[in-house]
């Protein structure tokens, strides 16, 4: 008798058990987990650009906007990307642009937490505030006044990415919140300057901790790390009183290796004993002269 009532607690305790791991283990797999960085890729385009599957395992396909909508260019393929592995610059070599707002629509079936990356490279313009536009998720407007050269330079790998999530019918991202037909609209927004574009994009179930980095870049280090240090001089000067007014230039990122300044070495240390020579000579030999 003792014994039944021992064995029945503990058998409810194990089904209670079961049924939690069964309940995480399917919330787990809702929201990629469990999976690769391949599978959890749902929809990914090579815009501009042929098939191509990259070093992760993520399979771009050919843009279907070919023939139906903006322009495709290989312009870039004649240039090395940084920050990009040499066997997915392709990536970022071909684009789609076009003279007026386009976009791609991606379906979505299921609800969970999605990441929405954005690849781009500059590799015609040489300055900034040439090619400025928005970029627009389902009429959100997530990516604001981007221009790739002020943030990343000429021909250098750089990409946004997107959060959000779908729940309940409902699409939320950076804090706004709209209804979700099953169709995620990406749109490239033409702005005052230039056309908008695309290199490639692709969405994936996951967090941010999902995505795949790209290569360190020194100059992009640099400026943080100087961002970084004007935010903290402004927090500085607001607890002071004093607001920080310093007028020093941005820093900027390089487009390419600095050319070396022939005027950086300072020559005027090994002139001073020559002149001082000269001054001497000249004198004692016009009075040698007048002997």
């Amino acid at each position: 008798m003792a014994m039944r009532r021992v064995t029945v607690p503990l058998v409810a305790g194990m089904v209670v058990v079961v049924v939690v791991l069964s309940l995480l283990a399917e919330h787990c797999w809702a929201d990629g987990g469990g999976l690769s960085l391949s599978e959890r890729v749902i929809w990914a385009v090579n815009a501009g650009g042929e098939a191509h599957t990259d070093m992760h395992g993520i399979h771009f396909k050919k843009d279907p906007l070919e023939g139906k909508l903006g322009k495709a260019s290989d312009y870039g393929v004649r240039l090395p990307i940084l920050r990009s592995s040499p066997e997915d610059q392709i990536l970022y070599q071909t684009e789609r642009y076009n003279e007026d707002t386009f976009g791609y629509e991606v379906p979505i079936r299921e609800e969970g937490d999605y990441i929405l990356v954005l690849k781009y490279a500059e590799v015609y313009f040489a300055q900034s505030q040439q090619k400025v536009f928005d970029v627009r998720l389902n009429d959100h407007v997530v990516v604001k006044d981007l221009d790739i050269f002020e943030r990343v330079g000429h021909s250098t790998a750089h990409d946004e990415i997107v959060p959000f999530s779908i729940r309940r019918g409902k699409l939320s991202v950076q804090g706004e919140v709209s209804t979700f037909n099953g169709k995620l609209t990406v749109e490239f927004v033409k702005g005052y300057y230039d056309n908008p574009k695309v290199c490639a994009l692709y969405v994936m179930k996951g967090t941010l901790d999902d995505v795949p980095k790209l290569q360190p870049h020194p100059g992009l280090e640099k400026r943080e790390e100087l961002e970084e240090e004007e935010e903290e001089e402004t927090e500085t000067g607001e607890e002071g009183g004093k607001k920080s007014t310093s007028t020093a230039p941005k820093y900027r990122v390089q487009s390419g290796p600095r050319t070396p300044n022939p005027y950086a070495a300072d020559n005027s240390s090994l002139m001073f004993p020559i002149l001082v020579a000269f001054g001497v000579f000249i004198p004692t030999l016009f009075c040698l002269c007048r002997l």
